[in-house]
């Protein structure tokens, strides 16, 4: 896990950019969907730059292990309290949430590393909501990926990518409330 938060600190800078250079008109679709959800006292994991923070309706606490993009979150969510922290071991007393949200965090867990995940968004919040990347036939459902940074940092980053139905079967019981070409999400109960 050093590795991951290390490439994402670094790759902090750029990062808007190159996630959402192909895909911009259905982030806002995305997002308009997270943002008519309920409003929670929600805590928003590995929240990186805060792609999904500022959409999150009711009280948001964003979580992430890099001040890099911690900083950049604090420009797109000025009114969430933000917290730098360890996404497998949440800072947080259990049920201090009534939503735990996650967005393209999940996809990069390999198998132990989600389970510690979904053991500990279980434990502090009532419901889930995962957003992640889509399974869309643009490559393989599941890989190792080399991935170099434009400074020259060199990573191998684990990626998934998901149908609704897909991540609702390892989530939990719910509902999905997006399914594009790029992105999927899904919200679900934690018990």
């Amino acid at each position: 896990m050093r590795e991951l938060t290390e490439y994402y600190e670094r790759r902090a800078p750029v990062y808007d950019e190159t996630v959402l250079s192909d895909a911009a008109a259905e982030a806002k679709q995305l997002l308009a969907c997270v943002a008519a959800l309920p409003a929670a006292r929600t805590l928003d994991v590995a929240c990186g730059t805060g792609f999904m923070t500022g959409s999150l309706p009711g009280d948001v606490v964003a979580l992430d292990q890099s001040p890099s993009m911690l900083a950049r979150a604090r420009r797109k969510a000025p009114r969430a309290a933000l917290v730098r922290g360890d996404a497998l071991r949440l800072p947080f007393r259990t049920e201090a949430f009534a939503r735990v949200a996650t967005s393209f965090f999940y996809g990069h867990l390999p198998a132990p590393h989600r389970q510690a995940f979904l053991d500990e968004a279980r434990r502090v919040g009532r419901e889930i909501l995962v957003v992640d990347a889509a399974a869309n036939g643009r490559g393989p459902l599941e890989e190792w990926e080399h991935r170099t940074l434009s400074d020259g940092g060199s990573y191998r980053i684990y990626s998934r990518r998901f149908t609704a139905k897909d991540l609702l079967d390892e989530i939990g019981t719910g509902e999905p409330i997006f399914q594009g070409r790029w992105f999927v999400a899904v919200w679900a109960k934690t018990a």
